[in-house]
């Protein structure tokens, strides 16, 4: 176990065609989760809290870890079951973690192991499962589930965070050249029913038409389908948004996969992730993406589209 967690930090960067590293933990269920360890700047022993007053319930406390102070949330509670009891807090672990530039904590049970596996490996959460859970993938190891939560989702219900478009973003009349004027659509994926609510709302408040999927290889599938019908798909739509960390095929082999097609190779591709703090921006160049945003940046996002607009329409 000492050997897992001196190591975690240093194997974040790990970059692969299609396949990436989990993190297993428990939250004293008996089930297992996991976190791309590509997510994870350290974990450790979980140091001295300092309570908060009036902080959300989730929240156990806060730490100054490395001379930042970091909120901790107790990831058991946080997704509906029961807060660890604070006289236990010693025994457990935190993982620190960065999403959409921030740093946190995730007070977890048991830190168990790493593993290597193919994106193909990991797939949505099942059917009927319906939309009021914490699950954004799932898959099985030695005949054992293992449930990926959607901490996109639980940090959005403890972080406030700005999701509206700047009023300087909001598309003028279409008479002055609105993009709604001219019908553009664009195709986004994303794994994450918070991040796809996000992306979607921030561009149609630009006016765009969004056509979204929930993973790279439906993304994919799409396009192939759109050539074989025939259709000018670098015509048809502005650009494809795309999460790097998705089930069955990740951001990385959807820009790879789109830059080796001949008909498709043009298309405009932006990385959208919320590996901010890590993130590779020489793999981003290997793969052939045209640009990355952290997530959320609505304004970053829409100052994004429109300079693509601004290219199209210098060209024609």
């Amino acid at each position: 176990m000492a050997g897992v967690l001196e190591t975690v930090n240093q194997r974040t960067q790990l970059v692969g065609k299609n396949r990436l590293e989990l993190l297993l933990f428990s939250l004293g269920t008996g089930q297992t989760f996991g976190i791309n360890v590509f997510k994870v700047k350290e974990v450790l022993r979980c140091p001295k809290l300092t309570q908060l007053p009036k902080s959300d319930s989730v929240i156990s406390g806060v730490a100054s870890i490395r001379g930042v102070t970091i909120s901790i949330v107790d990831l058991a509670h946080a997704i509906g079951g029961e807060r660890v009891p604070e006289e236990e807090w010693s025994e457990c672990f935190v993982i620190i973690s960065e999403y959409n530039q921030l740093t946190q904590g995730f007070l977890v049970r048991k830190v168990e192991r790493i593993i290597n596996m193919n994106w193909e490996s990991i797939h949505p959460p099942p059917v009927g499962v319906g939309t009021d859970n914490y699950l954004t993938a799932v898959t099985e190891i030695e005949n054992k589930l293992v449930e990926i939560i959607d901490v996109e989702k639980v940090l959005s219900e403890v972080v406030d965070l700005e999701t509206e478009v700047s009023e300087e973003y909001v598309p003028v009349p279409a008479e002055e050249g609105s993009p709604e004027e001219e019908g553009r659509r664009v195709i986004i994926a994303d794994d994450s029913m918070v991040a796809r609510k996000q992306l979607i709302r921030c561009l149609e408040t630009i006016g765009l038409e969004v056509v979204s999927f929930n993973d790279g290889r439906q993304a994919w599938e799409f396009l192939l389908e759109e050539v074989d019908a025939g259709k000018h798909v670098n015509d048809d739509y502005l650009m494809l948004i795309s999460d790097i960390e998705m089930p069955e095929m990740d951001g990385y082999t959807l820009t790879s996969n789109i830059r080796s097609h001949p008909e498709l190779l043009d298309m405009h591709v932006v990385l959208h992730t919320s590996l901010s703090g890590v993130f590779n921006q020489s793999m981003v160049k290997k793969v052939g993406a045209d640009n990355f945003i952290a997530k959320f940046q609505p304004d970053e996002l829409a100052k994004t589209v429109f300079n693509q607009i601004e290219v199209i329409e210098g060209k024609q």
